[in-house]
């Protein structure tokens, strides 16, 4: 499968480039987002890609926005990304690009964590709480919550790290009326899709969500949506409490990356063998397939 590291348009003007995306100005209302094959683990961009990866977050995306699109308005648009580029452009945009509304980015991700794992299981461990959250007493690694808890995140500039905050501070950041409102909906958001997964034999252990407002004012969802770059899946049939469950994320590469010796987790990044990028690459795939019931569209 070929690869897309890092985009060439030219008959758009570039707005930036993200970890995983490259963005361009459609008129002065819209975007085409174009999702790349790059990998970014605790916030450092891989220097290898991992094949198709883009086309695999592209197409979930897709299928979580359209699932999920009674909850909030989202920022796709319907036009065909192969429709505003040059024709000899068409190729790095195909099957892995949108083309969305323009919307005003808030800056706080919010994220959704129905169970314990990753950093809030080492949170949680030093202080008894995520993010300010307080959590009952004697809770082992991956068990489930009783009710999922959101925990916000100020977002970091590029190559940095993403920084959680307590609830009251992004009240200070954003407002109470918004940050409540992002509150409620990624809850219900959360809910929605786990109960989905459910069925598909997939936990969905956390996500992280990404809003924006439209000129008027109104709140959408934005980005990407309850991908294995934004969440943990993890299969319903090897999930044990008191362990790090196998995930279909690229929970698969930080768990390399762990072992590397010397790395302090900031750039440059160490390399990836070659059949760490396969099984990563499988890992998507797989994860796609079984929440969606679709192959890769190449």
């Amino acid at each position: 499968m070929t690869s897309l590291y890092k985009t060439s348009i030219t008959s758009l003007p570039l707005l930036g480039n993200g970890k995983v995306r490259d963005n361009y100005a459609v008129g002065d209302d819209k975007l085409l987002i174009v999702t790349t094959d790059r990998l970014s683990a605790f916030d450092v961009i891989m220097n290898e890609p991992i094949p198709g990866k883009g086309k695999v977050l592209n197409q979930m995306s897709d299928f979580w926005f359209d699932k999920l699109g009674d909850i909030v308005p989202n920022h796709l648009t319907g036009i065909a990304p192969e429709t505003v580029v040059a024709a000899n452009e068409v190729e790095q945009v195909r099957g892995r690009a949108v083309v969305a509304k323009r919307l005003k980015p808030i800056l706080v991700e919010a994220v959704v964590r129905g169970y314990i794992i990753g950093s809030g299981w080492k949170d949680y461990q030093n202080s008894g709480a995520i993010c300010g959250i307080t959590l009952p007493a004697g809770l082992q690694q991956a068990a489930k919550l009783a009710e999922p808890i959101f925990t916000p995140a100020a977002k970091a500039e590029l190559g940095e790290h993403d920084e959680n905050i307590s609830f009251a501070e992004m009240e200070q950041r954003i407002g109470a009326e918004l940050a409540g409102k992002m509150r409620e909906i990624s809850i219900k958001l959360y809910q929605t899709a786990a109960d989905y997964a459910a069925t598909r034999g997939i936990i969905i252990a956390d996500t992280k969500f990404e809003f924006g407002l439209d000129d008027n004012g109104v709140l959408h969802l934005m980005d990407e949506v309850l991908t294995a770059d934004s969440s943990r899946f993890w299969p319903a049939d090897s999930y044990q409490v008191g362990m790090s469950p196998p995930s279909f994320d690229k929970q698969f590469v930080r768990d390399y990356l762990e072992t590397v010796p010397g790395w302090n987790k900031t750039p440059p990044a160490p390399p990836l063998p070659e059949d760490v990028i396969a099984k990563t690459g499988a890992k998507y795939r797989e994860a796609l397939e079984r929440l969606t019931g679709n192959t890769l569209k190449d």
